[in-house]
């Protein structure tokens, strides 16, 4: 694969992830369905990428790296918004970071009973669809998507087709 199309395969997945971010973020403040803490741990990949994918764009060191980090990083996304799909479907039980609030400060009784009464949002409801699919079964299959397009960049990377 040459540099010249690498690049704007690069750009294109740039623009992608970026989409992929800003529906979140209006289904979020324009369309007012709030987000359990699992989404919100689901967009940390994508910001992630958003910088890894700028870093090879702009910085021509260790593309070959990044690539295979970029890969990483999307399977971990995978992985994680299948648990998420998992936990909507009853696959898997709801985990404690669905669950509670900040787990780094020591809470008092009563601190505790506060953040139990307060109205979270559960990983099992699904709040919004696309096509009949949650965001977490979108998510895991543009993960698996992505994951495969930047292990097939890495392995290519350097080859001229």
């Amino acid at each position: 694969m040459t540099k010249q199309i690498n690049k704007k395969i690069l750009l294109s997945l740039l623009v992608f992830v970026s989409l992929i971010l800003v529906s979140a973020l209006v289904i979020e403040h324009q369309l007012g369905h709030k987000p359990c803490k699992l989404c919100l741990y689901e967009r940390i990949p994508y910001f992630l990428s958003m910088l890894l994918i700028i870093k090879i764009i702009f910085i021509k060191k260790y593309e070959k790296v990044t690539l295979l980090m970029l890969f990483l990083v999307f399977v971990s996304s995978a992985a994680l918004a299948f648990y998420h799909y998992g936990i909507e479907q009853g696959f898997f039980s709801e985990s404690l970071a669905c669950t509670t609030g900040d787990l780094s400060k020591t809470l008092s009784k009563e601190e505790l009973l506060e953040q139990l009464k307060q109205n979270s949002i559960s990983c099992k409801e699904v709040g919004f669809r696309i096509f009949g699919f949650s965001l977490a079964a979108i998510n895991t299959i543009f993960s698996l998507i992505l994951s495969v397009i930047f292990i097939k960049l890495f392995l290519n990377y350097g080859k001229n087709k």
